[in-house]
């Protein structure tokens, strides 16, 4: 049983079935309970007092638990916090579920098991939420640290390899994690992947937005970018306005444009909020990869191959690739 007070947010539009939750949620002794009567209500009260879990009704009027969803991921990222989404449904296809998972909801619970099964899942959301936002705190810690290293100790800035506005590292550090990648394509096998994305539209967002509001967006940008790739995969910022993704794939087919689609698009299509509001923002992409079997080039030759492939992307707006070869580049 659990004695944790930790914040859960109720979601729904019918008062039975809330009420039939918070019992369910007292029974496991939680006492922190928090209810809203539609997903506005619920927006409203997270963007002044974060929550860690949300249980909410897939189907609402006016705002569904799906967009619900997206709109409380944003706020996340505006925040550096994570909040755990369970839904509630009574839909059982795959598709629809799988649909939901994309837009960032962690899990269900059908309402015909509710009573059983929704204390279980709420137990095992307070443990990763709770280590989740610890992390986040722990990481907002060490760039809080990192920054002030910057500013006491000038002279170490160039040896450092932790970009301080973000956490991420830094085209230094990217340049040893792609050797690394390599090495490891070379002894393992499979493709090293080294996935670019540049920023759109700087000048103009330099002119309309003051710096502070641009640091925003740009912890916004990485952190998106951190939650659509995997735990073992390198994020970087390599310049002011440059990402890079350094990854392993177990075939250099993985590592075409089709593949990563998704990250361009949830930058491209989905706002980032800001202290100024929410502010629509485009990526181009390209990827560079190569594999033992066409040859393995150094990490700067594969980093200027992308270079030379980010500047076609942005007049084709397509997710430019190729793969090096030791006499030719295939372009995929």
């Amino acid at each position: 049983m659990s004695s944790s007070d930790i914040s859960i947010l109720v979601v729904d539009d019918a008062r039975f079935s809330t009420t039939v939750i918070t019992k369910c949620l007292q029974g496991g002794s939680f006492t922190n309970i928090r209810h809203a009567s539609s997903a506005k209500v619920a927006i409203d009260f997270i963007q002044k007092h974060p929550v860690s879990i949300v249980i909410a009704d897939w189907l609402m009027p006016e705002v569904d638990g799906i967009e619900m969803t997206r709109i409380i991921r944003q706020i996340d990222e505006s925040k550096n916090h994570y909040t755990y989404v369970i839904m509630l449904t009574a839909k059982d296809g795959a598709e629809a579920l799988q649909h939901a998972f994309n837009e960032g909801v962690d899990d269900f619970v059908n309402k015909s098991v509710m009573q059983t099964q929704l204390l279980p899942r709420v137990f095992a959301a307070e443990r990763l939420v709770n280590n989740q936002n610890r992390l986040l705190r722990d990481n907002q810690r060490l760039i809080k640290a990192n920054r002030l290293l910057e500013t006491q100790q000038s002279e170490l800035r160039a040896l450092c390899t932790l970009d301080s506005l973000t956490g991420l590292g830094n085209a230094e550090f990217a340049v040893n994690k792609l050797t690394d990648n390599l090495k490891h394509c070379e002894s393992r096998g499979g493709a090293s992947c080294y996935l670019l994305i540049g920023l759109n539209d700087t000048q103009q967002l330099e002119t309309t937005l003051p710096d502070r509001i641009l640091n925003e967006l740009i912890e916004g940008i990485s952190r998106r970018i951190k939650g659509l790739v995997r735990p073992l995969d390198e994020v970087c910022r390599i310049s002011k306005y440059q990402f890079a993704v350094i990854t392993h794939q177990p075939d250099i087919q993985l590592c075409e444009g089709k593949s990563f689609k998704r990250v361009k698009d949830a930058i491209n299509h989905r706002a980032f909020k800001s202290s100024m509001g929410f502010h629509a923002l485009s990526v181009d992409m390209s990827i560079a990869s190569a594999s033992l079997d066409h040859g393995l080039p150094g990490a700067k030759t594969l980093i200027k191959m992308a270079d030379s492939l980010l500047e076609k992307a942005n007049k084709t707006q397509r997710i430019e690739s190729a793969v090096y070869a030791v006499d030719d580049i295939r372009t995929t």
